[in-house]
Parts: C-alpha cells; sequence; structure tokens
C-alpha cells in the first residue's frame, strides 16, 4: 500500500506548519489557553480566510475542498504538533460530518467554511462511559417542535461553540440504538444551562443542562430516531482524527526527550550515552511508529463496512491510548520533576496525552468494543 502523500498533501501540510510555528509556537500558545476564552478568534478567521482549512472535509458544492479524511489527518497532526488550542476537531471533523450525513445542511456548512459557526458535540452522559447509544436526554413533540429534557456531561469546546449538535432520544429504551434523534441548537437558548471549565490540557469543556428547554420544528436533523448511525460514524471519524493529533503530540513528547538527553549531562556525559535510556527511548520511538500505523490504518478504513470500520477505529484508540501513556509518562520520568512545571512545554504536552487517552473511550472501553465486534456478524454493530 502506498503511504506517500500527494504533492497537494505535502503542501498543505507546509503551510499548515509553517503559520503555525509563527502564530501559535509555545509561549503564544501558553498566552492563549490562559486568557478568558480560552482560544484566539484570530488565528480561526486566519485558518478560513488565509489557510482555507476549515473546509477540508466539507464537499465542494458547500465551498469546501473535499479533501477527505487523509486531508484532516495531516491537519490534525500539525495541531497536535502545537496544542493549538481551537475547536477544529469540534466543527471542521465532526460538526461537518454530522451536517453532511444528516441532510447536507448547505448554509450550515457554508458557514463553517468561511469560519461563522463553531460546533460542540452534546453526547456524553453521566454514568455513560463512553458508549453514544446510552441517552437519556429526551426530545418530547409538540405542535411548534420539541421539548429537550437531560443533562450532557463534559461537552468539549462547547465554551467556543455558536452551536451545539445534541443527541437525544425520541423513543425507546436508554441503551437502544433505535429512537435516538439528532438536534441543532444555538449554543446560546435562553432554556439550557451551560456551566463551562477549563481542562487540565488547557482546553474548554462545559456541563450543559437541557430543563423543558423548547427547541422548533427544524432543529431536528435527518430522519427522527435514525440518527445512531450518523452518530457512529462521526464518533469513529472523531476517533481517527485525534488519533491524528495525538501522533504530533507525541512526536513532540518523544523528539523533546530525546534533545534534552542530548544536553543534559550526569557523571561527566550527556545522558543519551547511557544505554539503559537508549533503550528507552527506542521504546517510546516504537510506540509513536505503533500507533501512527494504527491511525493511518483507521482513517483509510473510514469509508469501509460499519463493522469493519469500527474495528480499525476501537483498535487505533487502543494502540493511541497506550502509547500516549507509556510515551507521556517515560518523557516526564527522563525530564525528571521539571517535566512537570507549566515552564517547559514536556508537562503541557503530557496534559493533552493524558487527556487523548481517554477522549471518545478509554482504552479498556474500546479493547471491549473491539471483542464485541469481532464476534458480530452483519454490515452493522
Amino acid at each position: 500500500m502506498n503511504f506517500e502523500f500527494s504533492e497537494e498533501q505535502n503542501q498543505l501540510r507546509d503551510s499548515l506548519r509553517s503559520y503555525l510555528a509563527k502564530e501559535v509556537a509555545f509561549a503564544a500558545r501558553t498566552r492563549i489557553s490562559r486568557s478568558e476564552p480560552g482560544w484566539s478568534s484570530d488565528i480561526w478567521r486566519d485558518f478560513a480566510d488565509r489557510l482555507g482549512i476549515l473546509g477540508a472535509t466539507i464537499g465542494t458544492s458547500a465551498g469546501g475542498q473535499g479533501g477527505g479524511a487523509v486531508d484532516a489527518m495531516l491537519i490534525m497532526e500539525e495541531l497536535g504538533e502545537c496544542l493549538a488550542p481551537v475547536p477544529f476537531l469540534e466543527t471542521a471533523i465532526i460538526g461537518a460530518t454530522l451536517l453532511e450525513r444528516s441532510g447536507g445542511r448547505a448554509s450550515e456548512l457554508a458557514s463553517i467554511v468561511t469560519g461563522d459557526a463553531r460546533y460542540a458535540l452534546a453526547w456524553g452522559e453521566p454514568g455513560g462511559r463512553y458508549d453514544p447509544c446510552h441517552v437519556d436526554t429526551r426530545a418530547v413533540r409538540t405542535e411548534k417542535g420539541w421539548i429537550l429534557s437531560g443533562t450532557k456531561s463534559v461537552v468539549a469546546s462547547a465554551p467556543w461553540a455558536t452551536h451545539l449538535l445534541v443527541t437525544a432520544r425520541t423513543g425507546g429504551a436508554t441503551r437502544d440504538r433505535a429512537g435516538i434523534s439528532l438536534f441543532l441548537i444555538d449554543a446560546e437558548h435562553p432554556q439550557l444551562r451551560k456551566s463551562a471549565y477549563p481542562t487540565i490540557d488547557g482546553r474548554r469543556a462545559a456541563d450543559i443542562e437541557f430543563d423543558g428547554a423548547e427547541i422548533d420544528r427544524g432543529a431536528l436533523l435527518g430522519i427522527e430516531g435514525d440518527a445512531i448511525d450518523t452518530v457512529e460514524f462521526a464518533y469513529d471519524a472523531a476517533i481517527a482524527a485525534i488519533g491524528a493529533e495525538a501522533i504530533g503530540v507525541m512526536r513532540r513528547l518523544v523528539q523533546d526527550t530525546i534533545d534534552y538527553c542530548r544536553t543534559r549531562r550526569q557523571f561527566g556525559q550527556p545522558l543519551s550515552d547511557f544505554q539503559a535510556l537508549q533503550h528507552r527511548m527506542v521504546d517510546m520511538f516504537m510506540q509513536l511508529e505503533m500507533a501512527t500505523s494504527a491511525v493511518y490504518l483507521a482513517t483509510l478504513n473510514l469509508d469501509a463496512a460499519p463493522v469493519d470500520r469500527a474495528k480499525a477505529c476501537s483498535a487505533a484508540k487502543v494502540t493511541v491510548g497506550q502509547a500516549c501513556r507509556f510515551i507521556g509518562q517515560n518523557a516526564v520520568q527522563l525530564h525528571g520533576g521539571m517535566g512537570m512545571t507549566d515552564e517547559l512545554p514536556i508537562g503541557h504536552y503530557f496534559k493533552r496525552a493524558t487527556v487523548i487517552e481517554s477522549e471518545f473511550g478509554s482504552v479498556d472501553y474500546h479493547l471491549a468494543r473491539y471483542s464485541a465486534l469481532s464476534q458480530h456478524r452483519g454490515d452493522k454493530p
């Protein structure tokens, strides 16, 4: 299989890397993440106007580039390598995927491309344990539309979002696949209660309560009660994308550790001359390479049959999760106590790797999911 990128993809990577090196260097990124909003609208505007990457996964009919999953993977790698505090995953990948697969609303997709809309997916619930089918939030039909009641927890990038994509049950029991619907809601809807907070990796999330929120009929995306296949596709696309981000994060952890061991001296020689530490850094590199291969495989299988797609993505999530823990912990150990200080980049990358390890499902969850899928027969999970 040919893993070489096209000339256009290499140009995309190079132009984005050059921009991020200038605008989102470590000092600038730290300043942005510590600010009140925690992100930069100027950088987001540049993503739309100067770089044109917000439409990377959106079809040309809505003004996007239609580059697909590989382009998204390259972008996420670069964003991971500089820890860019932007809602690219939530908006340009998850949001765009859900909108396109729920009827292809051209105006909403176009607003992503122009940078005017930012999305957050409200799917996780207390007690849900990473399962997208665990939905207690209810949407009850009325004459004018719907009444929404329930709670969503740890909604990533919700404080930055202009719109929320919300899973709610219009039929069935809590864990049924049938009866799950998807709704598009204004993030500033007066009848939702949003509790925002910073996360340990310097980003933002929120818990959201819908206490009888009235939404209009047009908020429903796609067919009532039939959203789970679309949500699971977006879930797997998010796993592949966040895996690509993890590659960028871990690449920086490995390289910074190698550089540190070359300059830090002990007993009159660099740490990199000690064979035991050389073996440790080789193990870190091998974990990175295995995770990279798993993410590439998951990305290339996003258009496969649902069971094959889900297995590839769960395998990638397990491999990436294990690599994040191994590389992150060893990077901190080899740096010593200073590895956890805010002054060094290594601590910030370790925190992001720790969050990625469990975002969209822990290692244990995806091991169980892969096992269940391996015993499954048919096209749907």
